[in-house]
């Protein structure tokens, strides 16, 4: 499909545009290229911090110039993090739960994990637990499970999910602010529970992967946690070791959870004591920050931002004998997409109203940290950016039918997403798992908590369908894993189609005369800085 525009730009392009546009198959060869480079073994996986991760930055900012963005970092291309990476030695760890002066030892990592992500981990922690049902801080919306209970001094017990009455990115904001909100209370840590129907990483690849590291910021003034929390996860199968005491049992919650509905808050009548061995030492790494500057001399200081995750979990313990996480969908695919938009609007010669940036950011899977930091600290002025548009993880393995748009309900963004969408045969479709916490899983909540629009885009499917099995099967085995790799089938003109719904909408944002709102009926506009 070839990408269409505004009809305002229509006269502008067929004038000015003197290089013949690329066809559809010609940029999916472009784009499959992008990622074939930014997935190579010579990656070694683009980890946050390693050599790498700023190849893979340096062959995007080649990129970037070639299609003739400028540099709007704060040296060039660049925009440097500050990172303090946490190690945890799982061997040298302990952990038990405590009852009646007698302990049962719980083996790291089988039955529990110990996170090395979101701050610093103590040394030693000995809690009573209580279960806080799905711990989401909701009272808005009429639903509060921190109301009436003592955490101080204690370890909380959070099982995933949510009430069906609530919609999924309010859900997914509470879990998003629960850690700093435990500490604010006086809790000592939190475990995580996940129930097996809800599953999507297998607990092997999990206890693979417990060599990987954890960052946070080296600024402990913009820390989520401010001080040492216990932070750990727990195998679903061994989860009922957590109930013994309390006159409940897991199944029991489990089932509560996986039907949405009203799950009890209680004592689990037993402590947690922990002995953690960690490591940490200080590390950086880059953001790549590119723009194609506006036209319009009242606009052209405001900002549409484009994004992209460029980092990915680099190496780990072999599975199947392979140790290196390519990354190819996750999210070389991504970055790659920006690329394609930002070569397609060269070829066109486009000059929009307001400028784009093109914004690469890294060390998203160690917390969605790079884009914070750039959402908290822009190289462009502060209150200059109007929207984000986030490319994650849209899995080009089915055919492109339809659109889901997180935060679609949230902000005018979605209606002209909706339109734009109407315009190409491609309709919005809601998230069919809200439960998964996609709306915060990745970088446009970065921006979103600080009151800038969003919205991040993925192949549609619905519930009990031939894509949503092929979904599924895909995050069984590829998601986080070294099989998502360049070997796998990619719907490749599909994924061009996508970067059109984008491209266009993109324009649109940054032609429109007002700035996109959010809607008086969401819960974030509370968050909007003007």
């Amino acid at each position: 499909m070839r990408l269409s525009f505004p009809l305002v730009l229509i006269p502008f392009l067929s004038a000015c545009a003197t290089v013949p546009p690329l066809t559809p198959e010609q940029r999916a060869g472009l784009w499959w290229q992008d990622v074939s480079v930014l997935a190579a073994d010579d990656m070694e996986g683009r980890l946050t911090g390693t050599p790498g991760y700023q190849r893979a930055a340096d062959y995007v900012v080649r990129q970037a110039a070639a299609a003739g963005l400028k540099p709007a970092g704060d040296n060039g291309y660049f925009q440097s993090v500050a990172f303090e990476e946490q190690s945890v030695a799982s061997e040298q760890s302990s952990a038990a739960l405590v009852a009646g002066g007698a302990a049962s030892p719980l083996r790291i990592p089988q039955d529990i994990i110990i996170s090395t992500r979101s701050g610093t981990r103590p040394q030693r922690v000995e809690a009573p637990l209580v279960f806080l049902g799905y711990g989401l801080h909701l009272p808005e919306a009429g639903h509060d499970d921190f109301a009436g209970i003592d955490l101080k001094g204690k370890i909380a017990v959070v099982v995933g999910g949510g009430p069906a009455d609530i919609s999924g990115a309010l859900k997914s904001h509470a879990r998003g602010e629960r850690l700093r909100l435990l500490e604010e209370r006086g809790a000592v840590g939190v475990i995580t529970l996940t129930t097996p129907k809800a599953v999507e990483v297998p607990w092997s690849r999990s206890m693979a992967q417990v060599t990987q590291t954890g960052m946070y910021f080296a600024d402990p003034s913009i820390r989520d946690l401010k001080s040492d929390f216990f932070f750990a996860s727990f195998n679903p199968e061994e989860t009922e070791k957590l109930f013994v005491r309390s006159g409940r049992s897991f199944a029991e919650i489990a089932a509560l959870s996986d039907a949405s509905k009203a799950v009890p808050r209680f004592e689990l009548n037993q402590s947690l004591r922990a002995s953690v061995v960690s490591s940490r030492k200080l590390v950086s790494s880059n953001n790549v920050v590119a723009m194609l500057p506006g036209n319009d001399p009242a606009l052209r200081n405001e900002y549409v931002v484009l994004s992209a995750h460029l980092d990915h979990l680099g190496m780990s313990a072999p599975i199947n004998g392979d140790p290196l996480y390519n990354g190819a969908l996750d999210n070389a695919a991504g970055v790659s997409t920006l690329l394609d938009i930002a070569r397609t609007l060269q070829s066109r010669r486009v000059r929009p109203k307001r400028s784009i940036l093109f914004v690469f950011v890294t060390a998203e899977e160690k917390g969605l940290l790079g884009s914070s930091y750039f959402a908290q600290r822009p190289t462009v002025p502060n209150g200059s950016i109007v929207a984000n548009l986030n490319f994650d993880m849209a899995l080009p393995i089915f055919p492109l039918r339809s659109v889901i748009a997180l935060g679609a309900e949230e902000s005018s963004l979605g209606g002209a997403a909706a339109e734009v969408g109407q315009s190409m045969g491609l309709p919005l479709v809601p998230d069919p798992f809200p439960e998964r916490n996609s709306f915060t899983r990745s970088d446009q909540y970065s921006f979103i908590r600080q009151g800038i629009p969003a919205l991040a885009f993925k192949f549609g499917f619905a519930k009990d369908t031939p894509e949503a099995e092929i979904e599924r099967k895909w995050r069984s085995t590829h998601y986080h894993a070294p099989s998502d790799d360049l070997s796998q089938p990619v719907a490749r003109e599909d994924a061009i189609r996508l970067n059109d719904f984008v491209a266009e909408l993109t324009l649109r944002v940054a032609d429109a005369a007002e700035r996109p709102q959010w809607l008086q009926q969401s819960f974030f506009r509370r968050f909007a800085k003007n």
